[in-house]
Parts: C-alpha cells; sequence; structure tokens
C-alpha cells in the first residue's frame, strides 16, 4: 500500500503584532512563523514561501504622505493650472484621497471616466444600458449632462457611493474648478487640456505615449507623483502613488520601497533557526477577477514588488488528467499511478507547447501565490498580515 503523504498545498495566515513605524518586521515575521509551527505543530521545509503583505511592510518603513505633498507635487510636476486628470478608479480607499491632493494642485480639473467601467471593473454604467440607449463607448464622449440625461444616477452595486458625484464634490470641496466628461480615447482630454496626468494602472504606459504622440504639453502617471520626496515626505521611486492606500482623511499610505534587503534578510533568519532555505515574498493585491461584481483585484502596479530568487519563473507542470484520459487511459489503480508518477519524474525542464502542460496556468509564479496569500489573509481583521504556504512547489510523486 502506498505511504505516500495526503496532504498537498497548506496555505496558514499568521498572526503577528500591530506593526508600528519602526519595528523591525524581519525579526517579527520570523518569529511569528516559527512560534506559530511550535504552537501548531508543524515544522518549516525547504521551499515553504513565507509572504508578507504590503501593508506592513509600509507601515514599518513610514511610508507615508500627506493630501498637501501630493498637492505640491502636483502643482511643481503639472503647472497648477488646468489639468485633465483621466482614467482614475472608482475607490474611495485607493484614489479618492489622491484626488484632494491633485485637486488641491490645480485650478480647474477636467475629469475623464472611462466608461462603462473602469480598470479594474467598477462599473458606471452596464453594457446592456449602453446598447439601449445606442452609445459607443469606444468613439462616443459624454458630457455630464449627457451621460446623467442617458443614464441617471447609478450607484456602485457594493458600496452604493455614485462616484460621478462624489468625485466631483471632492474636487471643488478642495478648491478647484471641475468639468466631468466620459471618453476611452485618451487623445480626447487634449481638446481641454494639454497638461495630463493619467491615473490608469496596467495600461499607463500606453496612455502615455499616446498623448506624448498627440502632442501634449506635459504628461505625468500617478507612477510620476511622488516618485522622490516632498518636503521629508514618503515616496516610491519606482510607482509614485500608484499602489497607495488611504491611512487617515489627510495622509495615504504608499507601495513599500526598497523590499529586497527584507525579503532577503527573512529567508538568511529562517535558515540560521531552522536550517531550511525557504522563499521569501511581499504581496499586494492579487491577480483574479469577481465574476459576480466583475471587479479585477489587481490596484496595485504589481502583485509583489519584492521576492527571492527562487520565485522567479512560472509553473512548469504537467496535466494529471490529460495523462489519465490521454497517455495512460488503458491503465488505473497502482499502475496508473505509477506510470504518471515516472511522467512527472521524466518531464522536462520546460514544457511549454506540449499538449501534456495543456490548460496548467502559464502566469508568474508571485502573481500565482500572491493571489493565494491575499485571499487567505483577506483585507479587513483577520489579523493576518504574514501568509505561509507549505507544498507548493511538491507535485504528484512528493512524499
Amino acid at each position: 500500500m502506498s505511504t505516500s503523504r495526503k496532504v498537498g498545498t497548506v496555505s496558514r495566515g499568521i498572526r503577528c503584532p500591530i506593526i508600528r513605524m519602526g519595528d523591525d518586521l524581519a525579526a517579527i515575521v520570523t518569529e511569528s512563523v516559527l512560534e506559530a509551527a511550535r504552537e501548531e505543530g508543524f515544522s518549516l521545509r525547504d521551499r515553504d514561501v513565507i509572504s508578507v503583505t504590503e501593508s506592513v511592510v509600509a507601515r514599518s518603513q513610514g511610508n507615508y504622505a500627506t493630501v498637501d505633498d501630493i498637492a505640491k507635487d502636483v502643482r511643481a510636476k503639472l503647472g497648477g493650472g488646468t489639468i485633465g486628470v483621466i482614467f482614475p478608479i472608482l475607490s474611495r480607499n485607493r484614489f479618492a484621497i489622491c484626488l484632494r491632493g491633485i485637486a488641491r494642485g490645480a485650478s480647474k480639473v477636467v475629469l475623464m471616466l472611462s466608461y462603462p467601467s473602469d480598470e479594474v471593473g467598477n462599473e458606471l454604467v452596464s453594457l446592456d444600458s449602453l446598447d439601449e440607449a445606442g452609445v459607443n463607448p469606444y468613439s462616443d464622449v459624454l458630457s455630464l449632462e449627457r451621460y446623467r440625461e442617458l443614464f441617471g444616477v447609478n450607484p456602485h452595486p457594493f458600496t452604493g457611493v455614485d462616484y460621478v458625484d462624489y468625485y466631483g464634490s471632492i474636487i471643488r470641496e478642495n478648491g478647484a474648478e471641475v468639468e466631468i466628461i466620459f471618453a476611452n480615447n485618451p487623445r480626447t482630454i487634449l481638446k481641454y487640456t494639454d497638461a495630463v496626468l493619467t491615473c490608469d494602472i496596467h495600461t499607463r504606459k500606453r496612455t502615455k505615449r499616446i498623448l506624448k504622440e498627440a502632442g501634449a504639453r506635459v504628461v505625468c502617471g500617478l507612477d510620476d507623483i511622488l516618485s522622490a520626496p516632498v518636503d521629508g515626505s514618503g515616496c516610491n521611486e519606482k510607482y509614485g502613488l500608484l499602489g497607495s492606500n488611504k491611512a487617515t482623511e489627510e495622509t495615504v499610505k504608499l507601495f513599500p520601497r526598497n523590499c529586497q534587503p527584507l525579503v532577503e534578510d527573512i529567508q538568511n533568519r529562517i535558515l540560521e533557526a531552522t536550517g531550511k532555505h525557504v522563499e521569501v515574498m511581499v504581496y499586494g493585491d492579487g491577480a483574479f477577477k469577481d465574476p459576480q461584481g466583475k471587479i479585477w483585484e489587481l490596484a496595485d502596479p504589481v502583485v509583489s514588488p519584492a521576492f527571492t530568487d527562487g520565485l522567479i519563473g512560472v509553473p512548469n507542470e504537467l496535466k494529471l488528467k490529460y495523462l489519465a484520459d490521454n497517455d495512460f487511459k488503458h491503465l488505473s489503480g497502482e499502475e496508473l499511478r505509477e506510470a504518471i508518477s515516472q511522467s512527472i519524474r521524466a518531464k522536462q525542464g520546460n514544457l511549454k507547447g506540449q499538449m501534456a502542460s495543456e490548460g496548467t496556468t502559464p502566469r508568474q509564479l508571485t502573481d500565482l501565490i500572491g493571489s493565494l496569500c491575499d485571499l487567505t489573509s483577506g483585507s479587513g481583521d483577520k489579523g493576518t498580515p504574514v501568509v505561509l504556504i507549505q507544498g507548493y512547489f511538491d507535485n504528484y510523486t512528493n512524499d
């Protein structure tokens, strides 16, 4: 009878103390994982993955900035006059706080919203409503008045917020005039102003290129705002305001910076304590989409801003059901198990293009593991900012 292990991948949320600015996060993470192992009766193994949420990394770094810091940088980089603010996501936590600073750094904001939804799937109007109204979102530009005439008020189904009204109010409350339009072609904004702040996340490079080629005088992305400190503020050299979250009514917590030393420090501490070589990563939003709400989770610029070398690459896996239904369809029981095990042991270093790997997930390991971590830790009150994953790199042959 087979004595092989009966459990594959296990994901555990690890409870930690509340992290504050200046805390020795590497020490806290290491001790929290080791203490959990002692109390729960499990052991660390080589190639386990320890993942730390970006939120506590940024907090320990003290990587914060104020709304006025944002305003000062916006004013310096975009001139302080009429600014086109295009393609923001609809989020109280992610963008509304940034919009306060943007408005304070401008005399007028022309807010151009993509429709029928924002980049991550928050809907302003349904596709069915567009069809009924005969509106082509690829070519038609709608004024606020025309949008209201056609579609009325459309509160977000989860938050109940009418983001069109909400964002307009934020801009006015922070001292700028506002005009709101709805369009999906970046060039449209140049009819209103030649100073543009593009707020999309994953399409930002293309948007910047299109605007520059179309003759915009100044083009910045959110990644260009707070890419350096303003009056001693926090910053993120690579991502600027991208990945930031509301901390208070007047401050944002930025995406963590320079995380590579942290993940390597944790890796070394675990090796010294246990003799096991684990992998370590910092993770933010997972990369998955909610089919019911149609919202794509990934509002961070990347799933993982830092990770150890063993997490570079993509999975290299055979599809067991393909082998069972095709190559070994004539076998069953122990013969089938052994035949599949032999195939796994003999698999090539790169299975790309082979039918036996068809249907496996060709995504970066950090995106897959980060998504698992995000689902494990949640974003509420679980109190598990560290996730330990065991057995992720195992296969059917590992005992």
